[in-house]
């Protein structure tokens, strides 16, 4: 099998459950495990902020950082309609924080300051939901792995900051951002009330997200944190799992970068295929094909490589560890081989 489905898909190496396995631990929700503070003051540095609070998934990261600056009642989260709050977690914003999703649409994922500016709520007018909170994701998921210019980003913020709106960063995939264009995670950060990054990912740790923010805002994140259930006890064992991976995945995301813009360019020779190399930025690939859903079964039933089909005509590739660059050869034949059956 050939398991290009997510990045979500990464197993731990040996040498990362050697050190989980002796990790030093502790009650982590007593704050007394040494390994997860270790993490957690590691992450804060690397984003900028001041506190930050383990986790055991990137979900419970956006769900708990929309609750921090959401008040249930009708304020309204602007973001991308292909957002991961929107796509791919249960309604959760909505039944936990009681927030009206605002989306914002944009090319690839994005959005521009005057998208923003164009999709806020009146202030004055008690008729419609009150905006109060923007939410980015960097790098962009569904919309294919893109990398938010800085200074796109940096005039979003400056509308949020201007009608005085809280800020999110989803950052799933942020350090695959640092990676392909070299600006540091604690930059991109910068401006974020909240921000976090996920190990399970393209890092490929088995467990956990750092949440991070000002002091307050963790210390009122852990009560939500308890009430979610996502309080745990000895957790340094999958904490450090993250440690491992950041001393010794990070840069190799460059790897996954340079195999997806192959498999980008390959697909791209076929006449069948819809997509154009130059907007893979990172370690996804979102290509067009006739009939998707069937186009990924036969891929994994006649050949054995797996991808995601995103609706009827949108196809989703993801690069990682467990996939080199035999691999993505071997995948891109599968394709045409697929497409040449007819």
């Amino acid at each position: 099998m050939i398991n290009l489905y997510s990045d979500t898909q990464t197993r731990p190496v040996e040498e990362m459950r050697k050190v989980m396995a002796r990790a030093e631990v502790g009650d982590e929700q007593r704050g007394e495990d040494p390994t997860v503070n270790a993490l957690c003051e590691r992450v804060a540095t690397l984003l900028g902020k001041p506190a930050a609070m383990f986790l055991p998934s990137g979900t419970m990261c956006n769900a708990i950082g929309f609750r921090l600056h959401v008040r249930p009642g009708g304020d309204a989260v602007h973001l991308h309609p292909m957002s991961h709050p929107i796509v791919a977690e249960g309604g959760g914003p909505s039944a936990l924080s009681g927030a009206v999703l605002a989306p914002v649409a944009g090319e690839g994922g994005m959005f521009t300051a005057g998208a923003l500016e164009a999709a806020l709520f009146p202030a004055a007018d008690r008729y419609v939901p009150r905006s109060r909170l923007v939410s980015v994701e960097q790098t962009t998921n569904l919309a294919g792995g893109r990398v938010w210019p800085l200074d796109q980003m940096r005039a979003v913020l400056e509308v949020a900051a201007r009608h005085r709106l809280r800020t999110h960063l989803d950052g799933a995939r942020l350090l695959n951002a640092v990676v392909a264009v070299g600006v540091p995670a604690a930059e991109w950060a910068r401006g974020f009330d909240t921000a976090w990054i996920d190990f399970t990912k393209g890092l490929g740790a088995p467990v956990g997200a750092v949440l991070a923010g000002s002091p307050e805002l963790i210390e009122e994140a852990w009560r939500y944190k308890q009430m979610m259930g996502g309080a745990l006890r000895q957790a340094g064992i999958v904490a450090a799992g993250c440690l491992w991976a950041l001393d010794h995945h990070v840069d190799r995301l460059a790897d996954d970068h340079a195999n997806a813009r192959i498999l980008a360019e390959g697909l791209a020779e076929l006449p069948a295929v819809s997509l154009d190399p130059d907007t893979v930025d990172t370690n996804i690939v979102v290509f067009g094909v006739v009939d998707a859903p069937t186009f990924c079964q036969r891929l994994e039933d006649e050949h054995g490589v797996l991808m995601g089909a995103l609706g009827p005509d949108q196809v989703r590739a993801v690069t990682h560890h467990d996939v080199d660059t035999t691999g993505v050869h071997r995948a891109t034949a599968a394709v045409k081989a697929v497409l040449h059956a007819g």
